[in-house]
């Protein structure tokens, strides 16, 4: 198969990385040629600077890799040229084209896998089992946190000039770490209501977005969840707690252990990360599903619609 990346800054390059460590290597790269990054492992590579040009290769799917606002740039037209798309997340700034993206991959019965990677996390898979088997009863409550520092998130890039610091590309802490969304959807499903508090309370030198969200989640099912979200936060911190009638279920993305409290057993138990576990390897098992998915052997497991529901969220946490 021929893939398309659009996009050539940290995750795109990752993504480039992972396809020929799996075998792929008929690729080709959409660039701007803004990124800071060296060239060097790319010489040879098919290198064009308009969707057009690039699509004229006739690849056989798209990974975008672009900042946010300029997502479905690239992704309408592979999807009207019968691409399947990868996208990172969140699937755009705004709900505008979404429409239309979505018509297009329904006229060429093509599937879209939104890149949201924690789906992937051996740890938060065995939390999903355990909240499915009601191992603390019925969840009631849920505590999310996620901080990171983000001068310290890409070091090799000024970061006043990142996608995630500017208004225009889409940045901001809600969109950029929009990450517990997805997950809290995939374990606990639809949510009923939304209230949220976004400022900007650092010294951080941002453009036009916010550096902290407080966000409290009602979900249909009645499980109350607050998520909290900055770009501010030294170390960085990013935990899950799911209190339940019957129990406690604990995650941290650090060590990435899973842990679950009892009211029969009244220990903890843990859920270990295999010997050698690297943050890539749900870069690498998210990568694989999307071949496969591009295959026509798997259906997506993070479809248009599951991002649609995140960008929905995202849409009202910014609107209040």
């Amino acid at each position: 198969m021929k893939f398309l990346i659009a996009g050539f800054g940290s995750i795109g390059r990752r993504h480039y990385r992972n396809l020929k460590t799996l075998g792929e290597n008929d690729i080709v790269l959409l660039r701007s040629h803004k990124s800071t990054l060296d060239d060097e492992e790319i010489v040879g590579v098919p290198v064009e600077d308009s969707i057009e040009a690039a699509l004229s290769h006739q690849p056989d799917a798209l990974i975008v890799a672009t900042p946010t606002a300029l997502h479905l740039d690239s992704a309408i037209p592979a999807a009207k040229a019968g691409c399947s798309i990868f996208m990172e997340k969140p699937v755009s700034n705004d709900l505008d084209g979404i429409q239309k993206l979505a018509s297009e991959l329904k006229i060429h019965e093509k599937e879209m896998l939104v890149g949201f990677q924690f789906r992937y996390h051996p740890g938060l898979k065995k939390v999903k089992a355990w909240v499915g088997e009601e191992k603390i009863g019925r969840p009631l409550m849920v505590r999310s946190h996620w901080g990171e520092y983000l001068p310290n998130w890409h070091p090799w890039e000024d970061y006043r000039e990142s996608y995630a610091a500017r208004k225009e590309l889409g940045g901001g802490v809600v969109r950029t770490l929009s990450h517990p969304f997805d997950y809290l959807c995939w374990l606990f499903g639809g949510v009923q209501s939304v209230g949220s508090k976004i400022e900007n309370l650092s010294d951080l030198e941002l453009h036009g977005v916010e550096d902290m969200g407080e966000i409290n989640l009602q979900f249909e099912s009645g499980v109350f969840a607050t998520v909290q979200v900055n770009y501010f936060q030294q170390p960085p911190q990013h935990t899950l707690e799911i209190f339940g009638t019957e129990g406690t279920i604990r995650w941290d993305n650090e060590d990435g252990v899973a842990s679950v409290w009892t009211v029969t057993k009244k220990i903890w138990e843990r859920f270990e990360m295999s010997p050698g576990f690297d943050r890539n390897d749900l870069f690498m098992a998210e990568m694989r599903h999307f071949i496969n998915l591009t295959k026509g052997l798997e259906p997506s497991q993070c479809n248009l619609e599951d991002g649609l529901v995140v960008q929905n969220l995202v849409s009202k946490i910014l609107s209040q």
